[in-house]
């Protein structure tokens, strides 16, 4: 069945964006850290919380309601607002949403955000909660499988068995990241690495180490959506969002793809360059998911930026580096600046448009792709294609 195109390339744009640091112990409530990074933003595009009248959010285990944030905001008329379920696979999705709201004309100023507190409270891979709602999980929790380590090792043996794909592409991948980190005051981690200090790590769910795996962080990162025209009269250069792209239906939990190492972003990307009326070879800088160093891999393959089966080589040849032929990760992604659940992905993105990236920028950056996790674990996945105004 042929997918209806969303047409609102460009009539909505990210007008601010906002922090809280990145620590592993924030000293404060969830609700707090989503009030800190939501008023950072608003500064940032020069509002102020009497112009915001939509909030949206995800959700998996920790985070803050736009039902409780409204309220610690003094907001007490939103005319739109989004608490969405699911974990980083939606993370985009939601800024989507919110562009759709605010080219509808049912609000006008959205911020998106989300705040987690994954390192000192509630740890995602952590065995002392409730198990998640995917029903598969009760035929493997008895087995101690459910861990996402566990989980995106699986998928990532498979692609090294298929493909030849090897432990030093990973390795690779890791190394280049943290060298973006270090060009990055907001990273957790910014002590250089190497190929040796990556193999050196230890394991964690082979063929994962630890250098594979992103950083549990509390923090929470925020982005301001409103019309491109209202953008284009605020504090910052507007960014504009030409697509955004969210879909799935079926989980590689439950076998129902016959490939492994194909990702819900292969069905997703045609879908997200139509409507942005470009294809990969114009991307200029790209924020990949990357809650392990294989979601990158496989995700270079599925958007379209090398052939099935070569992300590794890919990586390994320098080009994902910021002197690379598709910078990736310039801010150093979930594995050395902070796992803030995709927001921070986006954010960047917006920074390197702006030209405000410091010693990371992205010469010439004027196209960017930002994605959320691929699909794996829920059946779902989602991306934005945003521009520089």
């Amino acid at each position: 069945m042929a997918k209806r195109l969303l047409d609102f390339r460009d009539r909505t744009a990210i007008a601010g964006v906002g922090y809280t640091p990145f620590t592993k112990d924030s000293g404060v409530s969830t609700l707090t850290l989503a009030c800190r990074a939501i008023l950072a933003a608003l500064a940032d595009a020069g509002l102020a919380p009497d112009d915001v009248d939509g909030l949206a959010t995800h959700r998996v285990g920790d985070s803050a309601a736009p039902s409780l944030v409204a309220p610690a905001l003094g907001l007490d008329d939103l005319t739109w607002h989004l608490d969405q379920f699911g974990g980083g696979s939606v993370s985009h999705a939601v800024v989507g949403q919110a562009a759709l709201a605010v080219a509808a004309g049912v609000a006008e100023t959205v911020v998106c955000y989300r705040a987690i507190n994954a390192r000192s409270e509630f740890r995602m891979g952590g065995t002392g909660r409730g198990l998640p709602v995917s029903p598969e999980i009760q035929y493997q929790a008895p087995y101690g499988y459910f861990a996402p380590p566990q989980q995106y090792a699986m998928y990532a043996r498979a692609h090294m068995l298929k493909y030849g794909t090897k432990a030093e592409h990973f390795g690779q991948l890791a190394v280049t990241q943290r060298a973006n980190a270090a060009k990055n005051p907001r990273a957790l981690m910014r002590t250089p690495i190497t190929l040796d200090d990556y193999l050196g790590s230890r394991w964690i769910a082979e063929p994962f180490r630890l250098l594979d795996c992103c950083l549990e962080t509390d923090g929470a990162c925020a982005v301001v959506v409103t019309t491109a025209e209202r953008a284009r009269a605020l504090r910052r250069p507007p960014v504009t969002i030409s697509a955004a792209a969210w879909g799935g239906g079926t989980s590689h939990l439950s076998s129902a793809r016959s490939d492994p190492t194909t990702t819900a972003a292969a069905a997703l990307a045609p879908r997200l360059y139509a409507q942005a009326g470009l294809g990969p070879g114009e991307i200029d800088v790209a924020e990949i998911y990357d809650c392990f160093t294989y979601s990158v891999v496989v995700q270079l393959e599925d958007y379209g930026f090398c052939a099935k089966g070569e992300g590794g080589p890919f990586v390994a040849s320098g080009a994902t580096a910021l002197d690379g032929t598709l910078p990736v990760n310039t801010h150093g992604g979930f594995l050395s600046e902070g796992y803030v659940h995709g927001i921070n992905h986006i954010a960047e993105a917006v920074a390197q448009l702006r030209g405000e990236a410091g010693d990371r920028q992205v010469p010439g950056a004027e196209v960017a792709l930002s994605t959320a996790q691929p699909g794996y674990i829920l059946p779902a996945t989602s991306a934005l294609i945003l521009k520089r105004s």
